[in-house]
């Protein structure tokens, strides 16, 4: 396996402090990426943004408006991990598909493949920079385009079931699914623009806990206990 696109929730981010930033635990996740970016492998991040805002609940709020201050919270934390990584010693760099200034650089296939291949870690912030669409359509489109081998969900949960778990203590965990049966389940892993996007283009993803200890490096190492979903 060369390259992987990782998805982290804003929420997991913020750990028990529910928004901003646990940094205790986004450095033990950038010590993870560390080490499988030392044994060669090529790691582009993708960061929701529900650290900071859910604005798709609210009823004030015009939905264009909403997503769009969604993509920035995304460039914030892009930035922000992009840094503990640093500090962690990798090489980083954050690409949005819109301009930030100075704060980021412009999007492009061969901008982050020139990352990759200089041995960066790369944040791919603002979503798809269009509303109504998530960052999990975000997450596959940008797997799509720099032929990423395999999408890593990291999740508050450590796979994926039948129901909630949370309100289901007899809800039932999937070893493997098919992204077809992802779609016809209904099981929301990711949105329904992203599950058909992922089956048409053959990516396969992994979904795990992302608590559990050491379990991006198991995922990435193909001993992770998640549910894979092929193609």
């Amino acid at each position: 396996m060369k390259r992987i696109l990782l998805k982290l929730s804003g929420e997991a981010l913020a750990g028990n402090n529910k928004t901003g930033f646990d940094e205790d635990f986004i450095r033990g996740v950038a010590e993870q990426v560390k080490t499988i970016t030392d044994d060669g492998v090529q790691v582009g991040v993708v960061i929701g943004g529900g650290n900071f805002w859910r604005g798709r609940t609210s009823e004030n709020i015009d939905r264009t408006k909403a997503d769009q201050i969604g993509m920035l919270a995304t460039v914030m934390n892009c930035i922000y991990v992009s840094e503990i990584f640093r500090s962690a010693g990798m090489k980083t760099n954050v690409l949005t598909p819109f301009e930030c200034g100075s704060f980021t650089k412009l999007f492009s296939k061969d901008r982050a493949n020139k990352y990759f291949e200089k041995g960066m870690v790369v944040f791919f912030a603002g979503g798809t920079g269009h509303p109504y669409f998530s960052t999990d359509t975000g997450v596959v489109l940008r797997a799509v385009e720099v032929d990423a081998d395999l999408i890593l969900l990291a999740k508050a949960v450590d796979g994926v079931y039948d129901s909630d778990p949370k309100t289901n203590p007899e809800a039932k965990r999937f070893d493997e699914l098919s992204i077809q049966e992802v779609i016809d389940r209904k099981l929301m892993v990711v949105d329904l623009t992203a599950s058909i996007m992922a089956m048409e283009n053959r990516i396969p993803m992994l979904v795990f806990g992302l608590d559990a200890k050491d379990s991006i490096i198991k995922a990435v190492n193909g001993t992770s206990d998640g549910t894979k979903i092929t193609v």
